[in-house]
């Protein structure tokens, strides 16, 4: 098989650059490990950057997200009992859009399927080949066959343990890293949200988010030991703990009901550099993570999509390099920001285990510090609703 452009992974950011090289008749092939019913039951986050919302409609995958998504002005921080808002519009003219990641990825899935897109599921054994050369190639099994691509490039878009990272030479990758000492745990309920807005709640007995899928559907999150199971928290628990790190005016409007789906997350920061080499470009999770504080993982993602996009575009229509050569430069200036972001506000939101007594009284300072600063707080809105790319 040839194609142009070959990308590994068929999440969200594969089948998104997949769509915007359609549009401008760059032609791929999307190979995904999984099968698609596996990849939309996987439970992501939702919160979209205005960046995000435009590439789906240069996609053309717009239409639903834009009738169903739910536009955010701004979010609710809490510490103790203490409550207050950052105004995003106020602050930067523009909303965050509140939208499944698992709607973003159906919605790719179907605009994909109508065009013909050529997606190739349950993919094993794939060994990228010559990328570092002019003419690379893909491997792979399905059902035991032995399958192979040519291409003019291949995109790794196959998350932090797919095979696209590790298949640049260590001497040539340089890794960051740095593991958080809790995780999240996680449940999602048919319930309405306790508030039309985000609540991020900062507590002594740790960290809670009260966010929403849609109006019927709420995520809860509350920070939990690394050494916890899912099985560990029965949904009365969970529901009582959240109570206890929320204002007793939002807990007492907090409407509770059976989970339909109950996980917890390890929270990592983590950047490779580079994000090209040869005719390889990392996207994603595959090149960078970041914590879910801030709502940044697919959000950076797409920030990716873009460059790379792009840089492909200038390639086939104008025979420029220019674009992808500048790629791993531009997109890792922007992600180093986006660590940087959810970082911070990872610092500033939970209780760490080795935290003094200094510490504690200088969080709750910084928190103070952005309830009362408008210059902080103009500068959570431009990071939350996204930095230009």
């Amino acid at each position: 098989m040839r194609t142009q452009v070959a990308i590994i992974g068929g999440g969200p950011s594969g089948l998104l650059l997949a769509q915007l090289l359609f549009a401008r008749g760059i032609e791929s092939v999307v190979l995904e490990r999984k099968t698609k019913e596996y990849v939309l039951g996987r439970i992501r986050a939702g919160v979209l950057e205005q960046g995000f919302v435009s590439l789906m409609e240069e996609a053309g995958c717009a239409d639903r997200l834009h009738a169903e998504g739910i536009p955010h002005n701004g979010t609710l921080i809490s510490y103790g009992e203490e409550i207050f808002r950052v105004d995003f519009t106020r602050h930067t003219g523009s909303p965050v859009m509140v939208y499944g990641q698992t709607e973003v990825t159906r919605d790719l899935y179907q605009a994909r399927e109508e065009v013909g897109g050529h997606i190739e599921f349950t993919v094993e054994n794939v060994v990228i080949h010559g990328a570092d050369g002019d003419a690379p190639h893909v491997t792979y099994t399905v059902d035991g066959v032995a399958r192979r691509i040519d291409c003019d490039f291949v995109v790794g878009c196959d998350g932090f343990h797919g095979v696209s990272r590790q298949t640049i030479p260590a001497d040539v990758r340089k890794e960051y890293e740095k593991l958080y000492p809790f995780g999240w745990l996680g449940i999602l309920s048919e319930t309405p949200p306790v508030n039309r807005e985000l609540i991020y709640a900062n507590s002594p007995r740790g960290f809670a988010l009260c966010s929403m899928r849609n109006e019927n559907l709420s995520r809860y999150y509350i920070q939990c030991s690394l050494d916890d199971t899912p099985e560990d928290w029965s949904d009365e628990a969970f529901w009582d703990e959240l109570k206890c790190r929320i204002p007793a005016e939002v807990a007492a409007k907090l409407v509770t009901g059976p989970s339909i789906e109950k996980s917890i997350a390890p929270l990592r920061s983590f950047v490779t550099e580079p994000m090209r080499w040869g005719r390889l470009f990392l996207c994603g999770d595959a090149a960078h993570i970041v914590p879910p504080t801030g709502a940044k993982g697919l959000n950076t993602a797409a920030s990716d999509v873009h460059y790379l996009y792009n840089g492909l575009r200038d390639f086939y229509e104008n025979d420029s390099t220019a674009g992808i050569d500048s790629y791993s430069e531009k997109a890792l200036a922007r992600v180093w920001k986006a660590e940087r972001f959810s970082w911070w506000f990872s610092s500033l939101m939970h209780t760490y285990p080795d935290q003094s007594g200094f510490d504690l009284k200088m969080q709750q300072a910084e928190i103070d510090f952005l309830r009362t600063n408008t210059a902080a707080q103009q500068a959570m809105a431009e990071n939350y609703v996204g930095l230009p790319y």
